[in-house]
């Protein structure tokens, strides 16, 4: 069983980039692909606090019935945001990434490299064209 999971959408470019992240320092991730097998509220629950974010900074709205279910409303507690998660996967932003060194939200997807536990073993280039570690397995920064 590996000690990194990653709740993953593969239709998502940034959840690709960071699967992709992880395997290129030398691991092969439990990868759970949460539009077909959602965590649970409990579950759910625990990542955030794991994170230590709001609930609502978990919801995705973008291509989501986010808006159709008036989610922006202030009405909603916690706990009925993660009863919506489940029942509406989607809702769920991605990445998000569990490490023994943390847990996080991976977007931009180079979050992920802060709680990797091996160093990167390669160059990597985003999808996008963007270099993200050099040949040496370094981080490129942005200028």
């Amino acid at each position: 069983m590996s000690l990194i999971t990653i709740y993953h959408n593969p239709a998502c470019g940034t959840s690709r980039n960071t699967l992709a992240m992880i395997r290129n320092s030398g691991v092969e991730p439990e990868v759970i692909e949460y539009l077909k097998t959602p965590p649970s509220q409990a579950r759910l629950a625990e990542l955030v606090a794991a994170m230590g974010i709001p609930v609502r900074q978990l919801l995705r709205r973008k291509g989501t019935p986010y808006d159709e279910l008036g989610l922006d409303d202030a009405k909603w507690t916690d706990e009925q945001l993660l009863e919506q998660m489940v029942q509406h996967p989607i809702l769920i932003n991605r990445p998000i990434v569990v490490t023994p060194l943390g847990t996080r939200l991976c977007r931009p997807s180079e979050r992920v490299l802060d709680i990797l536990p091996s160093p990167q073993q390669g160059a990597f280039t985003k999808e996008d064209g963007e270099p993200v570690i050099d040949a040496q397995g370094r981080r490129i920064t942005k200028a």
